[in-house]
């Protein structure tokens, strides 16, 4: 038992009570159901208030008995000014820093009708295609203007920044090159922060990065692979062929990182032999946000495309032959392979590649093509203007980038004009600045950088002086590029607000019905919340600007940071992983180093039980670890025998325990605190996967119940939206001892102990950092009491739910007390032997009623996870559970031989609505039956625009880029 001062009882009605009640109450806002909905679930589960289901249901061992210690909750017009306050603080100026990030226009259209719309944001990852066509068409076109202009065969459907995927395109290089080698040269042109970030990602798999000159490297040192950069940070542009060359004789696989805008001009990396291309598509469309988030992609050769990491969006065909989209290949792959997965990622940025992906469909590839030419047109006149005034280019070939030889001009004058003008350029060093140009720049703003140069003269010239220019562009490109129908259709406002509106209305996303998906956590994402996300003192700033400009972003990580602290009682942050994933890699990362600076590196065996989330092993395997697995007993929990066994065996060299709390299996396992001190006393840490945070927030703690280690996915339990499969923040809590070790930074240094940190994980400092003020807006106005209230009313729902359906589908673990915490399995394995109706037969004919289906075959083969999270009303609650009482009736007539074991409801779903006017109704039930089958579908139906996709034969004609438009008629 943690000991603190008693929690006092508080009934739903007595929070609401409590909580600032200025303009509106935010937690009757957030949680579904009111006091008298929350005491009829009660009553059916046989509780007389929630605290007495609480303290049946969660072990008292690690129960919390005190309050959190965050600041009152405050209502949603409060909450909005106090951080707009925040945000006031930070200072918005021209930034020309580029290093892979520039200013830009978001089209109005695109961020009305996208970024800010919950039709597109929240969705969830495209696992169910039926009710994905939207979204996925929208991937597909990113894939596809990807593929176009960097010359290449494949493309995925985007990666969380551009540094990780250089990190992912040097682990495929490593795992595809034949030649043995374990050197990979990077480029010193290459930006530092994905020069950081491969560092950190080579040292535990013991690759030994070259940082050196392309031009002058003798590949006298065998290496597997190359990164170079295009153009080079400092703007130049080289020709890379007879490196490639090299290269490829040698048998390495060369990746080349790429600013998509420029390839509209520069010959495209397919073209001069690259193996993959990388980037960001930040520039397209993508606000700043201090970092993020943005879309970044991977594009490569045909051949490889079973070792792309991420997903791709692929074409394939429905049951009645109309072309359906898909993802293809490598979709859940850390579940199916584990340890041999070739990269933990298990999502993507998927809102962002939508919105770069609708930048090029509404300007086309001449529209690009002009925003091109005109910011190089801009920096060959910028260019002349400073060789006017005396100063050396760099560079004979540049895009968009010069790098400004000083000479015997001083550094601090330069510095101070800037300042005067609310200018920030780069500084490579005391005698050399680089400024980057972009799609906002003017010539006004060419007068102002002219004007910094000069000092206190007078300009010598005028810029019409210096328009008849020719262009600097090495190898300039022949090839054409976009095509494809969808890129020449929609350049009027209208048709893409019509088209947007069409892909939109084809997705089921939580506009539509509660999503249930176990491990998920589809909570609201309140409207209050999103709101300062496209805030311009948030969205308008470089991550690289100077700590005297970003203020406000400082003030706001300091306090989200510590009231993360407070909520999983650690005593360090770290914000900088921009997904779960990179969570759990940066938390195992903090682990290895921990262990290495106490002269334990040979600690690398990490215990996994059976049930873990699939990227589990895979991102132990990321950190040079051995997988070890641990297995669970009948009811579903950790069988601490095995453990102890496997702790003994290995205790030499045992590094940790990942453990997920409440386990998969959706059980407060009692005996947890127990199985992390077998990993202590054997040297071990623990790492606590956060996935299922949203069963603990104010009830416990991971810190205090044993664990070292924790990731958060803000976008589960602290409301950032799924966005489709993106963006999301997986940040980390430590202990103490651990602190030391958290991700640094090779540009901003972020971690005050530069001696042991691990180094960056992410491109920018603090990874997705504009999308932090969500989970901000969140804790502020639930407070700790609306926190905690939260948290048992998902408790409550789930087994609500589990209550209801257990004498249709039977929950397959419960918890001591017979109660589940905040998700349950539902097992319908024997339905397959009674009526031959397999899973997917279940999920298909959720869509008819309406809804999403939960998460299925995972973590068992066979079951569906049902998660509703806090954020759903009884009524909505019983809609579900009134679905999946009617399709188990469905079943129980195939059974009793009333309904034909092929040609029936379940094996025919979903049905569309061509399906029930197209030709002769043969079915031997009823269209009412088929498309009508509740009350709610009457009033409201959501339909599927294909039926029931043929995943196979898509992979066996793997297709990853439009189809004509005439396809689709």
């Amino acid at each position: 038992m943690v000991s603190h001062a008693p929690q006092p009882q508080s009934t739903h009605h007595q929070v609401l009570k409590q909580s600032n009640s200025q303009s509106s109450n935010f937690l009757e806002r957030h949680v579904g159901s009111n006091s008298h909905n929350i005491q009829q679930m009660l009553d059916l589960l046989g509780f007389a208030s929630l605290d007495d289901f609480i303290d049946r249901t969660v072990p008292q061992a690690i129960r919390s008995q005190q309050t959190l210690q965050l600041p009152d909750a405050q209502s949603e017009y409060a909450a909005l000014a106090k951080l707009k306050n925040i945000a006031a603080k930070n200072q918005v100026c021209r930034s020309y820093i580029g290093m892979g990030y520039y200013d830009c226009i978001t089209p109005p259209v695109i961020g009305r009708n996208i970024l800010e719309n919950p039709g597109w944001y929240t969705a969830y990852t495209p696992y169910q295609p039926e009710i994905a066509q939207g979204r996925l068409e929208a991937l597909l076109n990113f894939q596809t203007m990807i593929i176009d202009l960097t010359g290449l065969e494949i493309a995925n459907a985007s990666l969380l920044d551009e540094a990780t995927a250089a990190a992912e395109a040097m682990t495929m290089s490593y795992g595809v090159s034949k030649n043995k080698a374990h050197n990979y040269f990077v480029s010193r042109d290459c930006h530092p922060q994905t020069i950081d970030v491969l560092q950190t990602r080579a040292k535990p798999l013991g690759i030994n990065i070259i940082v050196g000159d392309h031009q002058t490297f003798d590949f006298t040192q065998p290496i597997f692979g190359a990164v170079l950069q295009y153009p080079a940070t400092d703007g130049t542009i080289y020709d890379y062929c007879a490196f490639i060359n090299k290269a490829h004789e040698l048998g390495a696989l060369v990746t080349v990182a790429a600013d998509p805008l420029s390839l509209t001009l520069l010959t495209p990396p397919g073209e001069f032999g690259a193996d993959i291309a990388v980037g960001s598509t930040q520039r397209f469309g993508i606000p700043l946000g201090y970092g993020g988030p943005h879309a970044a992609y991977f594009a490569t050769k045909e051949e490889y495309k079973r070792q792309v990491p991420g997903r791709i969006v692929g074409i394939s065909k429905d049951v009645n032959g109309k072309p359906a989209l898909r993802l293809a290949l490598q979709t859940r792959e850390q579940h199916i392979r584990r340890e041999k997965a070739t990269s933990n990622i298990c999502t993507a940025q998927v809102l962002l590649a939508v919105m770069a992906g609708m930048y090029a469909v509404y300007h086309g590839s001449e529209g690009l093509k002009n925003i091109a030419e005109n910011i190089h047109k801009l920096t060959l006149i910028l260019a002349a203007g400073l060789k006017r005034l005396g100063y050396k280019i760099n560079s004979e070939y540049f895009f968009d980038t010069l790098q400004v030889e000083l000479g015997t001009h001083g550094l601090e004058a330069i510095l101070e004009g800037c300042q005067a003008r609310n200018i920030n350029i780069r500084i490579f060093n005391d005698t050399a600045v680089g400024i980057s140009l972009d799609e906002t720049t003017t010539p006004e703003d060419l007068i102002n950088l002219w004007q910094i140069f000069a000092g206190n003269d007078e300009l010598p010239f005028t810029i019409e002086e210096l328009t008849d220019l020719t262009s600097h562009i090495l190898l300039p490109r022949q090839s054409s590029y976009l095509p494809h129908p969808v890129f020449n259709r929609y350049h009027s406002e209208t048709e893409l607000l019509r088209y947007l509106h069409k892909l939109e209305t084809k997705d089921l996303s939580l506009t539509t019905s509660m999503i249930p998906l176990g491990s998920c956590t589809m909570k609201l994402n309140a409207t209050a919340e999103m709101i300062p996300v496209t805030w311009e003192e948030f969205g308008k700033i470089h991550p690289f600007a100077p700590p005297l400009q970003t203020r406000g972003y400082q003030i706001l990580f300091q306090q989200l940071e510590s009231w993360l602290a407070e909520i999983t009682g650690f005593a360090g942050i770290s914000l900088q992983p921009n997904a779960g994933s990179q969570g759990e890699y940066a938390g195992l990362l903090v682990i290895h180093e921990y262990h290495a600076s106490r002269g334990e590196a040979h600690r690398n065996v990490c215990l996994i039980p059976t049930s873990a989330h699939g990227t589990n092993p895979a991102s132990a395997v990321m950190c040079g670890m051995k997988v070890v697995a641990v297995a669970c007993d009948s009811d579903g929990n950790i069988d601490v025998d095995d453990l102890k066994a496997k702790a003994e065996k290995h205790s030499h060299e045992l590094a940790a325990l990942m453990v997920t709390y409440p386990s998969t299996h959706g059980v407060f396992e009692e005996a947890i605190q127990e199985i992390c001190a077998v990993v202590h006393r054997h040297g071990g840490q623990v790492y606590m996967d956060g996935a299922n945070m949203n069963a603990q927030v104010g009830l416990c703690r991971p810190g205090d119940i044993g664990a070292d280690v924790c990731h958060l996915n803000l976008h589960k339990t602290f409301c950032i939206p799924h966005g489709g499969g993106g963006p999301g923040m997986g940040p980390i809590g430590v202990a103490a001892h651990l602190v030391p070790f958290l991700p640094g930074h090779a540009v901003v240094p972020i971690n005050k102990s530069t001696q042991h940190s691990t180094g960056a994980v992410a491109a920018a400092p603090w990874g997705s950092a504009s999308i932090l003020v969500i989970s901000w807006m969140y804790i502020a106005m639930m407070g700790a009491t609306g926190l905690t209230e939260a948290t048992k009313v998902a408790i409550l729902n789930a087994n609500y739910i589990a209550k209801r359906l257990e004498t249709y589908y039977p929950v397959l673990y419960k918890g001591k007390n017979g109660l589940v915490a905040h998700e349950c399995i539902l097992d319908l394995r024997s339905l397959k032997k009674s009526a031959n109706i397999d899973i997917d037969d279940i999920a298909k004919r959720l869509i008819d009623y309406g809804f999403h289906a939960p998460t299925v075959s995972w973590p068992v083969a066979g079951t569906i996870m049902v998660e509703p999270t806090e954020s759903e009303s009884q009524a909505e609650l019983d809609r579900f559970c009134d679905a999946m009482i009617a399709i188990r009736q469905e079943i129980a007539a195939i059974e009793l031989g009333k309904m034909d074991a092929e040609d029936n409801l379940l094996k025919n779903s979903p049905h569309t609505a061509e399906s029930l006017i197209a030709g002769e109704w043969t079915h031997p039930y009823s269209r009412e039956q088929a498309a009508y089958p509740a009350p709610w579908t009457r009033e409201s139906k959501f339909w599927p625009s294909v039926g029931r996709i043929d995943a196979a034969f898509g992979d066996r004609n793997f297709i990853c880029s439009c189809l004509p438009m005439e396809s689709y008629s």
